[in-house]
């Protein structure tokens, strides 16, 4: 998703104001100026994206969590709604384990 020029400047202007040198030099990835601060080059609108990326991981991480929790206190006394109660608290384990390896590789 693009960001507007005007996310772009909220994203840039505190970094120019803290200190941060622009550099003649462009990401790679998205073709923003990079930025030097404290001997670190980055590129703030991928490091923006990352984060934000990062954040609705952890939203969904969380609602898989509350729903693991809401079944595990709801479990079924019948035999096959329980098996079928226990299959998808394994599938939400599962999401939840393919999550925590997509922020291990972020």
């Amino acid at each position: 998703m693009a960001l507007s020029d005007k996310e772009i400047r909220e994203i840039i202007t505190p970094l120019l104001l803290s200190g941060a040198k622009m550099l003649d030099r462009h990401c790679p990835k998205c073709g923003s100026p990079l930025f030097e601060l404290n001997g670190r080059v980055f590129c703030p609108i991928c490091e923006h994206r990352k984060k934000e990326d990062t954040v609705k991981l952890k939203g969904i991480e969380e609602s898989l969590i509350e729903k693991l929790k809401l079944l595990a206190n709801q479990l079924p006394d019948d035999v096959d709604e329980l098996k079928k109660h226990l299959e998808v608290m394994k599938m939400i384990v599962e999401l939840l384990e393919r999550y925590k390896k997509m922020e291990e590789i972020r």
